[in-house]
């Protein structure tokens, strides 16, 4: 999948009316799960993706521990949105993650974060309210 097909999925799943919002939904939750993944964890989970995408998760300070609350807080501060949004819109972008990679690369990422991240991992309902 190159840059072009994975912006335009993104902004497909997350309902959204221009590029740009899809462009800082990926920045915000790539670079934001880049600074919680271990750094080899992120640069395996980069591999697989657009040149342009990869980067959010190379160019984040690895292994920092938060909490699933302050990863939000980290996303919508980041896109500038609420955070009921920016969980949809995380996670949104790692549904399309999860297609793209490796189910083994992705299953070690999940397995690095715990529990409390479950709800990253789960596009619930249709949320299109919010835009």
């Amino acid at each position: 999948m190159d840059y072009s097909d994975f912006i335009g999925q993104v902004q497909h799943r997350l309902q959204l009316g221009k590029q740009g919002q899809a462009v800082r939904a990926i920045r915000a939750t790539l670079t934001t799960l880049g600074e919680r993944l271990q750094e080899g964890e992120a640069k395996d989970l980069a591999g697989p993706l657009p040149m342009e995408i990869d980067w959010y998760l190379l160019q984040a300070e690895s292994g920092q521990r938060f909490h699933f609350d302050e990863f939000v807080d980290r996303v919508a501060e980041r896109e500038t949105i609420d955070r009921q949004k920016s969980l949809f819109h995380a996670q949104g972008v790692m549904s399309l993650v999860e297609e793209v990679v490796p189910e083994g690369e992705f299953e070690q990422i999940r397995g690095q974060l715990p529990a409390e991240y479950d709800p990253l991992f789960e596009l619930v309902g249709n949320e299109n309210a919010f835009d």
